[in-house]
């Protein structure tokens, strides 16, 4: 068994356990942590889910850096969006472009396209190897560089300090 996955379980396990149950009790500790240890020994027998995922304090610090980015860019793209449907004379474009990652690992991929399905006015459509069609509520650029530049990159490069 992979430590790294088992470890990575049981904390992510845990802390699911600790907000579900809102209690930091005794019994419910021990209840949470045998559970968490069972499932984690049980489904990370071939997990690999976690491959290429670093174990540094710059990798935590970054993850805590993305979120801030991934909230930011959730609350920019909320307004727009808002803004095009409460004024309907604003120009859209809508369209579907592709763009280019550099990241490796499944997850990290995973991660980036959806934090992009998440934030308003894009939907990834498909991927296929390094390649991500967008759907793009006002395509500014049908260039792949461009494109890419303004889609991809705001996650993409804090999501590669954590993995790949």
């Amino acid at each position: 068994m992979k430590v790294k996955a088992f470890f990575l379980s049981f904390i992510i396990l845990m802390l699911i356990w600790l907000l579900l149950t809102g209690t930091f009790g005794l019994a419910m500790l021990l209840t949470g942590v045998v559970s968490a240890s069972l499932i984690a020994l049980l489904m990370c027998r071939r997990c690999t889910i976690f491959k290429g995922m670093k174990m540094t304090p710059a990798a935590l610090i970054y993850t805590f850096v993305y979120l801030a980015v991934f909230l930011f860019e959730l609350i920019r793209s909320n307004l727009d969006v808002a803004r095009r449907v409460l004024s309907p004379s604003l120009p859209i474009n809508p369209g579907i472009v592709d763009v280019k990652t550099k990241l490796k690992s499944p997850m990290a991929r995973m991660i980036l396209t959806n934090s992009i399905t998440l934030t308003p006015g894009t939907l990834t459509v498909d991927t296929e190897d390094d390649t991500l069609f967008i759907h793009w509520i006002d395509v500014s650029s049908e260039d792949r560089e461009e494109a890419t530049k303004k889609i991809v990159k705001r996650f993409e490069n804090i999501i590669s300090k954590i993995y790949d």
